[in-house]
């Protein structure tokens, strides 16, 4: 699971993949001319979100380092806390509220609401707000989750909804994704996974709100571009 976002000559990073990713991200932010990042993102501490980070952080100069916690007994997230201290950056701990620009879209961290048991949960959620187009992404956040953030007053609704958690039926409730009512669903999901993601329930609940879907296992890397007149 990752995710860049250009802007005006910004650059922000949501994730990094797996460790064994690393190369990849790092190519593929060299294939976007990216030189520097002036955020990198880790929603949760999950290999598959944070793996990759260290890696880009050994290759890209990084101006803010953000996660959803410090402290996590893994070693890619040691590695992780490692390249970005290298880097003298401190990992930050955004809370919900906090709002900051890419370029000229805006970025406002909308949860977590609190500090859950589940590391799912506990996954930064962002919107962004730029030209009149709306994004929102929810890491691997649940259904438990979805339901604080819908009762907080959050604004949820977004044209392009990163999908929670891989398309895993945990996360995307029925209620969520009315709320969030998205023209694109962007579902990050490896090819022929053991987990049986993205699920049918899902893809169904996806359908029926009229959102195109767009999936990494069979489409590969997808663009989303916003025209700003």
């Amino acid at each position: 699971d990752s995710s860049l976002l250009v802007c005006d000559g910004q650059a922000m990073l949501i994730d990094g993949g797996n460790v064994d990713d690393a190369s990849y991200v790092v190519a593929s932010l060299e294939q976007y001319g990216v030189t520097s990042l002036d955020y990198v993102i880790n929603t949760h501490c999950d290999e598959d979100h944070v793996g990759g980070l260290a890696g880009v952080l050994a290759k890209f100069p990084a101006e803010h380092v953000w996660s959803s916690t410090a402290e996590y007994g893994t070693k890619a997230f040691s590695n992780f806390v490692k390249y970005a201290n290298e880097q003298g950056r401190a990992i930050e701990i955004p809370s919900p509220g906090d709002t900051f620009t890419l370029g000229e879209a805006e970025i406002t961290v909308l949860g977590p609401l609190r500090d859950y048991e589940n590391n799912n949960e506990n996954s930064i959620v962002l919107r962004v707000d730029y030209g009149g187009a709306s994004f929102l992404f929810t890491g691997d956040m649940e259904q438990n989750a979805e339901a604080d953030l819908m009762d907080s007053g959050a604004n949820v609704r977004a044209d392009v909804l990163k999908v929670g958690h891989h398309g895993s039926p945990t996360s995307s409730s029925e209620a969520f994704l009315e709320a969030v009512a998205p023209s694109i669903a962007v579902i990050s999901v490896g090819e022929d996974n053991d987990y049986g993601h993205p699920s049918a329930d899902v893809l169904a609940r996806l359908e029926a709100l009229g959102a195109a879907i767009y999936r990494t296992d069979t489409q590969g890397c997808i663009t989303v571009t916003v025209h700003y007149h």
